[in-house]
């Protein structure tokens, strides 16, 4: 099972996506896209509240651009939190989508990924938000099209979305 989890910043996806794998079959592996650093600590503080909500028993794994091959070589129930900084840490925002929608469709186990609804935002006042939000957005687009389930969280309720209608 894939589950994509979308939500706006603050919305409350992390908190449902790790609700939904808490639910799910062990060993569950947490797979962070974003390491905070020693020069930004309210993000540092973000990451430890996220660290001090899961449970102890989930492992852990960092990951950069490297994504689908750390998702694709861990066993059991995935939670990718979140796509965003992923797309950001690649080189002109060029994430290898293929690859990561390659790598969930091949998994055994359980796969529950969150991202940033990008569309529902303010314009980006700058060339590099825009080709950032376009970037997330067509990532968010191919991996629901790989996703058995998608979740929309909006102040922390969850809306599941019907599949695309067909033209």
């Amino acid at each position: 099972m894939i589950t994509l989890i979308l939500g706006g910043a603050g919305s409350g996806k992390s908190w449902a996506a790790e609700r939904l794998v808490a639910r799910l079959p062990d060993p569950v592996t947490y797979v962070a896209t974003w390491v905070p650093t020693d020069d930004d600590p309210e993000m540092a503080a973000r990451v430890a509240a996220h660290r001090a909500r899961r449970p102890v028993a989930w492992g852990l794994r960092e990951a950069g651009p490297e994504l689908a091959g750390i998702v694709r070589g861990v066993q059991g129930t995935v939670l990718v939190d979140s796509l965003g900084p992923w797309v950001a840490a690649c080189d002109g925002f060029d994430a290898d989508v293929e690859a990561l929608c390659s790598a969930l469709r091949e998994r055994a186990g359980d796969t529950v990924v969150v991202s940033d609804e990008v569309g529902l935002g303010v314009h980006p006042s700058t060339s590099a938000g825009r080709r950032f939000r376009d970037a997330l957005g067509a990532v968010n687009q191919a991996v629901a099209t790989v996703a058995d389930s998608v979740w929309l969280v909006v102040a922390g309720r969850v809306l599941v979305l019907d599949a695309p209608v067909e033209p």
